[in-house]
Parts: C-alpha cells; sequence; structure tokens
C-alpha cells in the first residue's frame, strides 16, 4: 500500500487489486463512522483510493502504510435487485468464450452475488465484482457508438450497466428498466460502492439452440 500527497489536503492511496482497494474502502469508511478519522470525501476506484479534505495527510499516511486491511466485511443491507431480461446482442458471443450455453450463461450471471467496487464513467454507472475470474470477457476492440440505456454489459472482470445511451466497448447480455441515474431522486444514484446487488430473471432464461439430451 502506497499513499501519495495531492495538494495539501489529499492522499490517492495506491493498493495492488480491487479486492484490497474495496477492503480499504471499507475501513476507511469505518473509522469515519467511529469518528476516529475526519475526511470530507472517500473515492474509492479499481486499485486506489482517494481521501479528500484530511487535516493531517501526512500523518495517515504514515498509518496506512504499515496497516494490515481486514477482509471486506459482509453487506449491510439488503441487496439491491435489478430485472434483467438476457436478451443482449453478445450473449452468444459470450457464451462461446464461457464455453456454455446463452442461457448457463444468464444462469451463472443470475446466480452471482455483486458488490460495487466504485462508480465512474457516467453518473451512475457502477463497476460491479462477484463473477469468478475464469469469466472475465475483454471489450470490443472498436467500441459501439451508442450503447442503449439500461443495458448490461461485461467487460474484464465487470458487471455495468449503462444509465444513459452513449458510446461504450462492453460486452452486452441484457437489458434492463431500472433506472440508474436520475437528478430528482435522492439519492440520485441507484448504485454507490459497497452496494449489494442482484440480477434478477425477468423473462425465461434464453432457450438453448442445441438441448442436449438428458
Amino acid at each position: 500500500m502506497r499513499a501519495l500527497p495531492v495538494g495539501d489536503r489529499a492522499l490517492l492511496v495506491e493498493v495492488s487489486s480491487d479486492e484490497e482497494a474495496q477492503a480499504l474502502h471499507a475501513e476507511l469508511l469505518r473509522r469515519r463512522a467511529a469518528g476516529s478519522l475526519r475526511v470530507r470525501e472517500i473515492v474509492p476506484a479499481a486499485r486506489t483510493v482517494l481521501l479528500d479534505g484530511l487535516d493531517e495527510p501526512g500523518r495517515l499516511a504514515a498509518q496506512l502504510s504499515d496497516a494490515r486491511l481486514p477482509p471486506v466485511p459482509p453487506p449491510a443491507k439488503d441487496a439491491v435487485e435489478i430485472p434483467v431480461r438476457y436478451d443482449g446482442p453478445d450473449l452468444a458471443d459470450v457464451a462461446e468464450r464461457w464455453g456454455v450455453s446463452p442461457r448457463e450463461v444468464a444462469r451463472i450471471h443470475a446466480a452471482a452475488a455483486f458488490r460495487v467496487a466504485f462508480c465512474g464513467f457516467a453518473p451512475g454507472f457502477g463497476y460491479l465484482t462477484g463473477l469468478p475470474a475464469r469469466y472475465a470477457v475483454p471489450r470490443h476492440a472498436t467500441p459501439r457508438t451508442a450503447v442503449p440505456a439500461g443495458s448490461v454489459g461485461l467487460a474484464g472482470p465487470y458487471t455495468g450497466v449503462y444509465p444513459r445511451s452513449s458510446p461504450g466497448g462492453w460486452r452486452l447480455i441484457g437489458t434492463t428498466d431500472a433506472v440508474l441515474w436520475d437528478h430528482t431522486r435522492e439519492p440520485a444514484a441507484l448504485l454507490s460502492p459497497g452496494t449489494p446487488v442482484r440480477f434478477v430473471p425477468v423473462d425465461p432464461l434464453p432457450v438453448d439452440p442445441f438441448p442436449v439430451d438428458s
């Protein structure tokens, strides 16, 4: 773990994996709630956590350099359920990469317990971890110029839902009517770092094109 100064009152803490970033984020939130850490903002990313609004950033940097992180705690709230139709244009491609049928892709994805690791790219867009590493898939070499709002996609180890239409290179396996970002709602974002998430099929799972005889 390495803590780098950012201006006079902020630190950027670098770690070696997204699991460590999630664990560090959870630990810093715990310290702030307990009153042992005074900080205005704690912003996680893939392998960093930014702390802004610190009174003594140098002192915290020294403490963190020797800290041992506890594992990510279990969720403190119920999972946000996102209804999804597994009808995405890349479903068959993902099935081929996984070596399973499209129906099995949907079953595996819907059975996973996801967690929002961090947010970015667009307001309301969460990077969700939860699928085993063997299911990681690359982004498209050439992104689509427009991905419809509500598209559920995979990229690397992450699952994400596009909150609005935008260019994007994720492999699309489904769609949802859930509203990820609504500026009139409090909070505006449906998902925030640390939120547990489950995808719930709203239609029957895809039919295998070549059923296997039992």
